[in-house]
């Protein structure tokens, strides 16, 4: 078995982001991520993704009314802040991202939530890489809705390496978020929305 070597990446932080810029302009529809010294392209949602989004919003609107979910902010993520990813949504105070820019500081991020699209990179991307870069950046709490495989993923307890516990359970269950988000999810809905 041979030796798998990681090699850093030859851009930094601040290249990146601004490559990022210039890739919107040259197509509004690209969305850049850096995680793990790779550059990635984060696939459109489809309007099953947006309705997803939609049922978790009101959730969480209706348990906080300070909460937010919000969508397309980039983090800078991973131990020193030199990654930069962009969660479907990530739970924050309403104000938590006044005055920052595109890439934002995770710090007040309650949670960060993806929604597996049909890309041939979801498998690393949001079950492999972005677990460990938010659990590096110390978001609390990680949901993965998986509709490939019809499973809710909490990720929680970050140790800064990794999240200590992970609890999935499949559509149609009800799962308790952790604290501080300590929401009752009641999955049943999401069956409806899974192609």
């Amino acid at each position: 078995m041979g030796v798998v070597e990681e090699h850093a990446s030859v851009l930094s932080q601040e290249q990146f982001e601004e490559l990022a810029r210039l890739a919107v302009r040259v197509e509004e529809a690209l969305r850049l991520e850096f995680i793990n010294g790779k550059i990635g392209e984060k696939a459109l949602p489809d309007g099953d993704h947006g309705r997803i989004i939609q049922w978790l919003t009101r959730l969480c609107i209706q348990a906080n009314a300070d909460w937010w979910l919000h969508g397309d902010q980039g983090l800078r993520v991973e131990t020193y802040r030199n990654g930069n990813a962009r969660p479907d949504v990530c739970l924050a105070p309403s104000d938590n991202f006044v005055g920052q820019g595109e890439w934002a500081d995770a710090d007040g991020v309650l949670m960060a939530v993806e929604v597996t699209s049909r890309d041939h990179d979801t498998n690393r991307r949001d079950r492999q890489d972005k677990p460990k870069a938010y659990a590096e950046t110390g978001i609390p709490v990680y949901l993965l809705i998986d509709r490939d495989t019809c499973e809710v993923k909490v990720h929680s307890q970050p140790d800064g390496g990794r999240y200590e516990m992970l609890l999935t359970v499949p559509f149609g269950k009800t799962v308790t978020l952790p604290d501080p988000v300590g929401i009752d999810l009641d999955t049943e809905p999401l069956k409806d929305w899974v192609r």
